[in-house]
């Protein structure tokens, strides 16, 4: 399917989606430009989203691929793709592993998950089968044991290996502990996460040869977002165009950044997609133009929307509502996400604001745990497993919660992990 004219894409999706056309009521018939659209709320976008009596899709679910996008097990969040645009989804991401650094007859093993509606395994062994380049997929998964995996790409002499940092990271160590390496490796491309620099010696112990890069930067709700730049700074990307249009908004003025250098939210519009219509749709990160006319920009953490904490994903609405159902007498008066790196690990604090914190507390801190855990489980495997540090709880007066140095509102996430 050809890229859309915008006019024709806000008209289709606010004739066909009961989502976008309450959203658009107040709008003239004709909008021409992105600008005059609201940026989407994502917990009206997600709540119209659902399964069944869904909102937002301009079709009926006939014919479809269907992802889980995160969420917890009390809020699911599914992305929906028709062939055609799972096809033109990942062939146009396919095209940017070149850019990344594909070669021809590069061997290529992929160790994302795969399985319980995630789009990671599936989304990356589509885009390397549609690359323009020729290359041997080894469809590995994320879940094999590491030995048969070390097995599988000492077997077929693998030079590139396709992970999340975390799946790299560990398979790295077993290599390391077993006093092994895998020096015919060229590159490790990463994704998902941030890769971070306390994690590359561990990787150049087991991979002796190989350099670390961004395979690119999508997301199965949002879709494609920027293809990775060679250079240094690995969170350096160019956006897809002319299949998406990428803004970067401002936090406080709600207008796009004109200038390099200014931070605000990442914000994509997708002109391909239809039955799941993405205008305007906040992407969850913060970035910053490096090159505004080239569409090069850094990205620079997580934005209000959501958090990141090695391979779990959480959205910050539904840590909000756990906490509140779980606060059945109203102690907690404020609620803020606070992201940090330690031990060479990511670990997700949750800072309660309440009038006066008391000893009581504790176990209310210890339920609020519980639930957050029993709700997003794999927060719990992970933990397990080494990969991320257990979710912990701080209590705080009101004054303790970080805002915003210009209007003095709430900050709803905070990431304190190294991204220079």
């Amino acid at each position: 399917m050809p890229v859309q004219p915008l006019a024709e894409l806000i008209r289709f999706a606010r004739q066909n989606s009961p989502f976008y056309q309450e959203l658009y009521a107040h709008l003239p018939d004709h909008v021409a430009h992105l600008t005059d659209l609201p940026v989407v709320p994502q917990s009206d976008f997600w709540r119209a989203n659902s399964p069944r009596d869904n909102k937002l899709l301009t079709a009926p679910l006939d014919e479809a691929v269907v992802f889980r996008s995160g969420g917890t097990t009390g809020s699911p969040k599914f992305s929906y793709y028709t062939r055609t645009e799972w096809r033109e989804f990942t062939a146009a991401f396919g095209a940017g592993l070149v850019t990344a650094g594909l070669r021809p007859g590069h061997r290529v093993a992929d160790l994302f998950y795969a399985g319980d509606l995630y789009a990671s395994f599936s989304f990356v062994l589509d885009s390397l089968h549609r690359s323009p380049v020729e290359n041997v997929r080894l469809p590995i998964g994320g879940a094999a044991p590491w030995e048969s995996t070390a097995a599988t790409l000492e077997e077929f002499r693998a030079q590139v290996v396709a992970g999340t940092p975390t799946t790299l990271c560990a398979l790295a160590e077993r290599l390391t502990s077993a006093g092994r390496a895998l020096p015919e490796v060229e590159l490790l491309f990463f994704g998902g996460e941030c890769l971070f620099g306390d994690q590359l010696p561990l990787l150049k112990a087991a991979f002796p040869h190989a350099e670390a890069r961004s395979l690119g930067y999508a997301s199965v709700d949002a879709g494609l977002l920027g293809e990775a730049v060679p250079g240094t700074d690995p969170r350096v990307h160019r956006a897809f165009t002319p299949y998406t249009v990428v803004e970067i908004v401002d936090d406080e003025a709600g207008l796009p950044v004109a200038s390099d250098g200014v931070p605000g939210r990442l914000v994509v519009t997708d002109l391909r997609r239809r039955l799941m219509p993405v205008l305007r749709y906040p992407v969850g990160d913060r970035a910053a133009w490096v090159d505004r006319e080239a569409g090069v920009f850094r990205i620079l953490g997580r934005a209000e929307e959501g958090v990141r904490v090695g391979p779990v994903s959480l959205y910050t609405q539904d840590v909000h509502d756990i906490v509140t159902a779980t606060d059945v007498a109203g102690r907690v008066s404020g609620l803020q996400l606070v992201v940090r790196r330690r031990d060479g690990r990511d670990g997700l604090l949750l800072r309660l604001a309440t009038g006066e914190p008391t000893r009581s507390d504790a176990a209310l801190g210890e339920a609020v745990v519980k639930a957050v855990l029993e709700q997003r489980p794999l927060y719990a495997s992970a933990t397990t497993a080494g990969h991320v540090n257990p979710l912990a709880v701080e209590w705080v007066r009101h004054r303790g919660l970080a805002v915003n140095a210009r209007s003095g509102k709430l900050i709803r996430v905070v990431d304190e992990r190294p991204h220079a």
